[in-house]
């Protein structure tokens, strides 16, 4: 069978979603071709890449030189504790995303692209870009999508706080599902209810309170976005062996390169044979 109507899922995942990359690299070797991309933040910043036209060894060049200073630089008040506002500054990430991101505007990308994100007033999931609202730029769109709370500051658009969309949908499987795909492709690199990393209680202070609390959270809703496809249309779910607790470990970005792409071809080996 032919698949003309390929839809590419990528999960958040900080740092982890470069496995994106490499999976991508192997649907591609198989002559199957996106023909659109839905995203939730890094994975959404991920997709963009790719859809503003970049090839793999455009992307990989790309996130190879990005350091923690380009995504992680503690706020002014984080000296404050709890009376701070955020954790990090929020203009690095920014400047990244621009950085990786060679299209300014989603009717400057080659490839429809959904970006997911959360509206921070009243919980509700938000679709920008195709299939979406349309007011909002690329680049902004892309840091909402982004913006974990207690880390970074959300992201203001026409009035509005919007902040990381994987709270509502890190692996958006039923935007993809609305999109009348006749495959889709997804790459999940966030957390796992199976993961067993060792958490201390005397370290659960309140950030190490709020990340555990983010990752049951948000491995939950993966778990059950999975658990809820309904086999109508096929889906070859990638899961790359990716470490855990590595949302900035963006010196670690060959080595989930490398594991997404392994990955990649063993979740389509397995598709192929009818698994």
């Amino acid at each position: 069978m032919k698949y003309s109507r390929v839809v590419a899922v990528l999960s958040g995942g900080g740092a982890k979603t470069a496995a994106h990359v490499g999976a991508l690299k192997a649907l591609e070797e198989r002559q199957l071709v996106p023909g659109q991309y839905v995203g939730t933040s890094m994975g959404a910043v991920i997709a963009a890449c790719f859809a503003s036209g970049l090839d793999y060894d455009a992307v990989v060049k790309r996130i190879a030189v990005v350091r923690r200073r380009d995504v992680a630089v503690p706020a002014a008040g984080v000296v404050l504790g709890p009376f701070g506002k955020t954790v990090l500054r929020s203009a690095p990430l920014e400047e990244t995303i621009a950085r990786l991101v060679p299209a300014r505007s989603f009717d400057d990308l080659r490839c429809p692209l959904t970006v997911t994100a959360t509206d921070a007033e009243t919980g509700e999931l938000v679709l920008f870009g195709a299939g979406g609202r349309s007011d909002a730029q690329l680049h902004e769109a892309l840091y909402a999508s982004c913006a974990l709370p207690m880390y970074y500051a959300p992201a203001v658009i026409q009035g509005r706080a919007y902040m990381d969309g994987g709270l509502r949908a890190v692996l958006p499987l039923r935007v993809a599902e609305r999109l009348d795909p006749d495959l889709v492709y997804a790459v999940y690199a966030g957390p796992s209810l199976s993961e067993r990393t060792p958490v201390r209680p005397e370290r659960l202070r309140v950030l190490g309170a709020h990340d555990n609390s983010v990752r049951i959270l948000i491995a939950s809703q993966a778990a059950a976005e999975v658990g809820a496809w309904d086999g109508r249309v096929p889906l070859v779910l990638v899961r790359p062996v990716v470490d855990a607790r590595a949302t900035f470990a963006v010196e670690n970005v060959i080595r989930y390169v490398e594991a997404g792409y392994r990955a990649g071809v063993a979740a389509l080996e397995a598709w192929e044979k009818g698994g």
